[in-house]
C-alpha cells in the first residue's frame, strides 16, 4: 500500500464533521477512505487510529484556509496502519508536546500529566522515532514548568497505577492537545496544527517502516508497556 501514492485529479474542499457522502462534502478521513476504496467513512481500515483520530480533530479545529493546507497530506495517511500499540502512545507524546507549551494554564496541568506517562512509557524504547520524541517531549516540559512540577506531584501523590497507556488514555491526550492548540491564544494556532499533524504522518511513516511485529489476532488485547498510568480523560 505505501507503494501506491494515489494522486487525486482535483483537490477536494475539506468541510468539518462528518459526512453522509461525498455530495454533502467530506472531511479529511473520509476522502482518505474514497482514495484507498474503502467504504465511505472517517474511521477507514486504511490508517491508524490515533493518527486517524488526529487527523480527524485537526481537520474539525482549523479555520476554511488552514483546512485547505491539509489536501496534500491525505494520500500520504493510506496504508500507515500498524498494530503495535507504542504508535498510540508515540502520536499521543507528539501531540501532548506541541500543545503543552502553548495551550491555557488551566489545560497545561492534565498535558504535563499525560505527557509525563507517556515519557515513562519511551523511557527504554530505541524504535524511530522514540528517542527524538523523548527530547521533544523533555523540551515541552521545561517550557511550563509549573505545570511540570504540578504534574510530578500528582502522580507522585496518585501512584503508579496500572502500567503503560491504554488506547482510550492516548486518544483522551491527543483530543486534549489538538483543543488546547486550537484554543491558544496565539495567532497562528491553524500553523501548530498543521505542522502537528504533517509531523504526525512523519513519524507514523517511519515507525512503520520499521515495524517488524507480526499481527495480532483480533479480541487479543495487546501487550502493556511498563510506565504509570493516569486516566487523563478526567482530568480534561
Amino acid at each position: 500500500m505505501r507503494d501506491w501514492m494515489p494522486r487525486p485529479d482535483v483537490m477536494p474542499i475539506l468541510s468539518p464533521g462528518r459526512h453522509r457522502s461525498p455530495r454533502r462534502g467530506a472531511c479529511f478521513m473520509e476522502f482518505a477512505s474514497y482514495l484507498a476504496g474503502e467504504r465511505w467513512s472517517d474511521h477507514p481500515e486504511c490508517t491508524h487510529r490515533t493518527l486517524a483520530l488526529l487527523a480527524r480533530m485537526v481537520n474539525d479545529r482549523t479555520s476554511e484556509a488552514g483546512r485547505a493546507r491539509l489536501t496534500p497530506l491525505i494520500p500520504m495517511v493510506i496504508g500507515l496502519t500498524s498494530v503495535d500499540p507504542l504508535l498510540d502512545v508515540l502520536l499521543a507524546a507528539r501531540a501532548a508536546s506541541a500543545a503543552l507549551p502553548i495551550a491555557a494554564e488551566e489545560r497545561q496541568r492534565s498535558l504535563a500529566v499525560g505527557l509525563r506517562v507517556a515519557l515513562k512509557v519511551l523511557e527504554d524504547r530505541d524504535d524511530v522515532p522514540a528517542p527524538e520524541l523523548r527530547e521533544l517531549g523533555k523540551a515541552a516540559l521545561r517550557a511550563a514548568p509549573a505545570a511540570d512540577a504540578w504534574a510530578e506531584r500528582f502522580i507522585d501523590e496518585v501512584g503508579p497505577g496500572r502500567a503503560g497507556m491504554t488506547v482510550r488514555q492516548c486518544s483522551a491526550l491527543v483530543t486534549s492537545a489538538v483543543d488546547g492548540i486550537a484554543r491558544a491564544c496565539v495567532m497562528d494556532s491553524d500553523d501548530h496544527l498543521v505542522a502537528l499533524l504533517t509531523a504526525a504522518v512523519s513519524d507514523t511513516a517511519r515507525f512503520v517502516g520499521a515495524d517488524r511485529s507480526g499481527p495480532i489476532p483480533r479480541g487479543v488485547h495487546p501487550v502493556r508497556f511498563a510506565g504509570t498510568a493516569v486516566d487523563l480523560a478526567s482530568m480534561s
